[in-house]
């Protein structure tokens, strides 16, 4: 029963640990934020314009592709059903 206790008591001061020790954290948590984002770089206008070239470009090859490959599995289930259909 006592070491039932004393494991309580050391789970309160283990929480109220962290709680006291919560704007300790918060304030080294910022600090690293601050630091990183130190770090951090705006891309150029030309290095944008580009990606976005890119991007686009890639969704319209993307979307042509997925478009023919629909096309293609449509005609062939439409041609499926017409055979089935004769039977």
């Amino acid at each position: 029963m006592a070491k039932a206790i004393v494991a309580a008591d050391e789970q309160q001061n283990s929480g109220m640990d962290q709680f006291k020790a919560g704007p300790a954290r918060l304030a080294e948590f910022l600090k690293d934020v601050r630091a990183e984002m130190r770090k951090v770089i705006s891309p150029s206008r030309e290095e944008v314009q580009s990606t976005t070239i890119v991007v686009i470009v890639t969704v319209f090859i993307f979307a042509a592709y997925f478009w023919l490959v629909d096309n293609i599995i449509g005609h062939g289930v439409d041609l499926l059903f017409k055979h089935l259909a004769k039977h």
